[in-house]
């Protein structure tokens, strides 16, 4: 099938499929899962790639890869593949439309191996210009209104199904995607770098001192409070936020695509100690 978004460096298909051909070798033979997967054109490129693709999206209808069977599937009422089955799933352009992103990120924690690894992009939240845009109407960017039921009702065909597509109602920022990540399991490897937001390029020199400084100071502070915590571990939770908040490329990035690998089950880690639970311990 064709598709041009996979040609056009604007798209975040583009990035996904630049990603997936540096990996070749390590897909061939391994178990994929792509959902949401549009018109699969992602699970056509896995499947060029040598894995064995297990497509699902909330509209099926719309799926044109040829050979690949795409199921319908919701994940708030679970992915139909069996516990740790897949070596990787892309979340592509779906994370946003997800009402319980936690649910959905342990759900992906489920099928997945151990080490394996889940590709997720969205539009960004954390760029300068989604963040000013926010600040003067709650919107994502500085044409739209804010999430409303006019423009965010994508789907609503009851002669396909009887959900509901949501539009960009929920749209999250690196921040809150690395917490909830990490509440299910896993852990960041990659944030990729897409391209730039021209407006928050524009906005750069005006805000980053006062971020730097805030990000600093906050930092600071809070490595002297819960006294509780040993040091390393909130180091290694507070450094990790602030490299993220400071990072140039994230404040100016127009697209989020991040990489990140199963750590855990979600119910194995004591997160304020960054230690497994006694009783998993204990089973291995």
């Amino acid at each position: 099938m064709t598709d041009s978004h996979i040609n056009n460096p604007k798209s975040p298909k583009y990035y996904v499929k630049r990603w997936l051909d540096t990996r070749s070798g390590e897909l061939f033979g391994k178990i994929a899962v792509d959902l949401p997967a549009g018109n699969g054109i992602t699970s056509e490129i896995l499947k060029n790639h040598g894995a064995e693709v297990f497509a699902f999206d909330l509209f099926p209808e719309y799926f044109r890869a040829k050979d690949i069977e795409c199921q319908r599937a919701d994940i708030m009422s679970g992915i139909p593949i069996e516990d740790e089955k897949a070596d990787i799933a892309i979340c592509q352009e779906g994370i946003e439309h997800f009402s319980d992103q936690l649910k959905a990120l342990k759900e992906f924690n489920r099928i997945i191996k151990k080490s394996g690894k889940l590709l997720i992009t969205t539009p960004s939240y954390s760029n300068l210009s989604a963040r000013l845009s926010y600040l003067l109407f709650e919107s994502e960017t500085n044409k739209q209104m804010p999430p409303n039921e006019i423009d965010d009702n994508w789907m609503e065909d009851k002669a396909v199904s009887t959900e509901i597509y949501h539009g960009h109602i929920f749209l999250i920022g690196l921040q809150k995607l690395r917490i909830l990540a990490k509440l299910a399991g896993f852990k960041i490897i990659e944030i990729k770098y897409l391209r730039i937001s021209k407006g928050s390029l524009f906005l750069l020199p005006w805000l980053y001192p006062w971020i730097f400084i805030s990000s600093y100071c906050r930092y600071h502070r809070n490595m002297r409070r819960n006294k509780e915590i040993p040091q390393q571990v909130k180091r290694l939770v507070y450094s990790e936020q602030l490299k993220m908040n400071i990072s140039i490329k994230n404040l100016i990035n127009h697209h989020t695509f991040v990489v990140f690998e199963k750590e855990w089950e979600f119910n194995q880690l004591e997160l304020r100690t960054g230690k497994p639970k006694v009783d998993f311990i204990s089973e291995t």
